[in-house]
């Protein structure tokens, strides 16, 4: 694969790839209002897009602002769906495949085959490889103060250029990345916001893992954990990383960054992390529990099938199989085969 991008934007455009995106993002959303009428003029609709992406006239529309509440309250800008498609090819086609073989390998956010699990499981594996090497060591974990409302559009769009040399997909990215309010802050709705999250700290990534050389270095998103022989330095790590947080990407270590002795364990990706032992945090046995609830309620009631429910529940089993709830499991195990 090239180190940068150079006239693949008109070898990439083709309907064919765009109704590819178009089949990959409605999974899962068939039932949507807006997506059964897309479907009814589906070619029509492709073809009209592909003329605005080859002759330059594209242009991303606006958004509809809703509020979530779990984890916490977050602010939602979901796009058009046509506009959607667009960021699936650019996905797909031109940051998957040239900006993730950059990364490190203990980067984890939605990346093929990492994942939250491979993320607590190789915490896990190093922290008991230092037990044995060095005994007692330190944890440095670390978290970004409102990290997707922080990100710096005119930072990203430059670490952008300096892998992209192709006028025509710069030009699309821009359309992207601009297309909400505000100097900072990508739309979280958008499927092209968590790859550039990615691009993003991988500045930092790459800063620890060459410069620092902090060799237990493991970052899922904006949570970081870094295993570090001693608290002196683990101190001096954090200060060089909030410096060059500040200093090259606009943004700040919240209240939650901490230094910790190995016997602590860490809380990363639900998880509280020891050497032996994961455990589901108590916020998140609560959660579960009242989607295990609420799914027995609704079967009970014949609002759902106990088909339906276990489908909406899958996620649920592989968070839960690497963690001590022996309870939670028998739970599902009884939504799942009662017919």
């Amino acid at each position: 694969m090239p180190k940068t991008i150079r006239n693949e934007y008109d070898k990439k455009l083709s309907y064919d790839n765009l109704m590819r995106a178009h089949n990959l993002s409605k999974k899962g959303k068939g039932y949507r209002k807006e997506l059964i009428l897309f479907n009814l003029k589906q070619e029509e609709y492709i073809m009209w897009l592909y003329e605005k992406l080859k002759t330059g006239k594209y242009k991303h529309g606006g958004y509809t602002v809703f509020y979530i509440t779990e984890p916490k309250q977050r602010r939602i800008e979901k796009s058009r769906y046509i506009d959607r498609i667009v960021h699936r090819w650019v996905v797909d086609n031109f940051l998957e495949p040239y900006f993730v073989p950059t990364f490190i390998s203990t980067s984890y956010a939605c990346l093929q085959k990492r994942g939250m699990h491979k993320a607590c499981l190789d915490v896990q594996k190093a922290m008991k490889h230092l037990s044995r090497t060095w005994k007692n060591y330190c944890i440095l974990k670390m978290d970004i103060a409102k990290y997707f409302e922080n990100i710096n559009k005119d930072i990203l769009y430059n670490i952008l250029k300096r892998k992209i040399q192709d006028k025509k997909l710069l030009w699309l990215l821009e359309k992207i990345i601009y297309s909400n309010e505000g100097k900072c802050g990508l739309a979280i709705g958008n499927y092209t916001s968590q790859m550039f999250a990615n691009i993003y700290l991988n500045e930092v990534d790459q800063y620890a893992k060459h410069k620092l050389h902090c060799k237990y270095y493991f970052r899922y998103l904006d949570d970081t954990v870094i295993l570090l022989k001693t608290k002196e330095e683990a101190k001096q790590v954090k200060g060089q990383i909030e410096t060059f947080l500040k200093q090259k990407l606009g943004l700040q270590l919240n209240k939650k960054t901490q230094i910790f002795k190995s016997k602590q364990g860490v809380n990363f990706c639900g998880y509280k992390i020891n050497e032996y032992r994961l455990k589901i945090r108590d916020r998140g046995k609560r959660k579960l529990k009242k989607k295990i609830k609420e799914m027995k309620y609704k079967i009970k009631t014949k609002q759902i099938s106990s088909n339906e429910a276990k489908k909406y529940l899958s996620g649920h089993m592989g968070y839960i199989k690497y963690g001590n709830v022996k309870n939670l499991t028998t739970k599902l195990f009884y939504i799942e085969n009662d017919e």
